[in-house]
């Protein structure tokens, strides 16, 4: 099986044309949400998702009650808990829960626990409680809303990328993580990638989206090679 081709671009709006092409859509949003989701698996979760706030001027279908959803089922089959993230960073759990009630009467409806309500601080996030076995969801204005645009829209895999460190990776080690994963996915479902940068007016989200698109072709490159 062979990853149909990598492909870079920007927003929500990005994050949807990836999801119509039938690609696996990785989001990059190093501050912070890709960076909190990837240190997150570090630290031992099962799974990740992101989750637009209750209120968003991105220009695309967003539907963040199905998103928490779909991740209080994923915690429910495991057996497991929910862990929610977001904004804003410096402030209090009610202020956070606030910005989110659509995705938490998505995951309300699964009957899955919601066992804590963190600030979206990258790796800084993932050594506030224990992440083992957990399911998160990350409900965040531009990462978060890329995230469920591509599944609203339809993306058959989104998963998440950074460039910045995470709890036990630092250099290039996180950005070869994400792009690993993203390639397995690709290869897995047979279809392309689509690298988001969360936000065009964020550099380090461009660059970042770039980077790891040049380290998932290497990867592709290299496993051609080993394959002939």
């Amino acid at each position: 099986m062979v990853c149909k081709g990598v492909f870079v671009t920007t927003d929500a709006s990005g994050a949807v044309a990836g999801a119509r092409m039938g690609h696996v859509v990785v989001v990059v949003d190093v501050i912070s949400m890709s960076t909190t989701l990837e240190a997150a698996l570090d630290a031992g979760a099962a799974e990740v998702f992101g989750a637009s706030p209750d209120y968003s001027r991105a220009p695309v279908a967003l539907d963040p009650e199905k998103i928490g959803w779909l991740a209080g089922m994923q915690a429910t089959e495991l057996g497991s808990e929910i862990v929610l993230i977001g904004e804003p960073r410096i402030g209090t759990d009610a202020e956070r829960l606030a910005r989110m009630t659509k995705a938490v009467q998505g995951v309300r409806k699964t009957g899955a626990a919601i066992c804590a309500v963190l600030p979206n601080l990258g790796a800084e996030t993932a050594k506030m409680i224990d992440f083992r076995g957990k399911v998160i969801l990350a409900v965040t204005d531009t990462g978060g809303v890329a995230f469920d645009a591509a599944i609203t829209a339809g993306a058959q895999a989104v998963t998440v990328a950074t460039i910045a460190r995470t709890l036990k990776h630092k250099g290039t080690e996180p950005a070869k993580n994400g792009a690993l994963r993203a390639k397995e996915l690709a290869e897995r479902l047979e279809t392309g990638i689509t690298v988001v940068a969360a936000s065009s007016s964020s550099l380090e989200d461009i660059l970042g989206a770039e980077y790891i698109a040049s380290r998932i072709l290497e990867l592709v490159r290299l496993s051609q090679h080993s394959f002939n």
